[in-house]
């Protein structure tokens, strides 16, 4: 599990559209398993492995809140674990199970997060990338999509993630980065970095 924090405007958005393809590196290498995956297209990167859930609530409405889940699989079709795995994700994030024949325009905002997950969890990423995954939520949801998290990372999966509450991120990551002006000021282990006097003050309010 790896943090990436720091300001507004810092360049963490860029980081992760760059990495996934989106925008060209101009500069550096991305890896991914040692392997060389610079500037590759999205759908490439999807096959590889590196799955990507952006900011904001990326669902088609008009689609039930199951069909939309399962999009997430178009990669492995006739995978004869699916169903399997689409049981275990309703386990993981029930209030989907509960709507499963809803449109996905009937959730809120928060709902429709955790849908955004579990599609890219559908992929069976080697990496995933969460950018601002609470942003806008109500503190309520906020804790659920964190528990959620915490709970992938204890399982195992690699996570990447741009979040707003850096003190929150920083809690529950194994490494993390510190952007200014698309700069990598500070980096190491999560708890130093939340422990750090420089990065408390400028960017914790502490």
């Amino acid at each position: 599990m790896v943090s990436i924090i720091g300001p507004n405007g810092a360049g963490k958005s860029t980081v992760f559209k760059t990495v996934f393809g989106l925008l060209p590196a101009r500069d550096g290498r991305v890896l991914l398993d040692g392997e060389d995956v610079t500037n590759r297209p999205p759908g490439e990167l999807l096959r590889r492995g590196m799955a990507y859930v952006p900011q904001g609530r990326n669902v088609f409405p008009l689609m039930t809140v199951e069909e939309n889940l399962l999009l997430g699989a178009y990669t492995r079709p006739g995978s004869a674990e699916l169903a399997g795995e689409v049981a275990q994700l309703y386990a993981t994030f029930p209030v989907l199970s509960e709507s499963r024949r809803k449109r996905a325009s009937d959730l809120s905002g928060g709902q429709q997060q955790m849908l955004e997950m579990a599609r890219a969890l559908l992929l069976k990423p080697r990496l995933i990338l969460l950018d601002e995954p609470t942003l806008g939520l109500a503190p309520l949801v906020f804790k659920e999509i964190f528990r959620i998290i915490e709970n992938l990372r204890r399982l195992g999966q690699t996570i990447l993630m741009v979040e707003q509450n850096a003190a929150k991120a920083l809690e529950i990551s194994d490494y993390a980065y510190v952007l200014e002006l698309g700069q990598n000021r500070y980096e190491g282990p999560g708890e130093a970095i939340r422990n750090d006097d420089r990065v408390r003050r400028l960017y914790l309010g502490r």
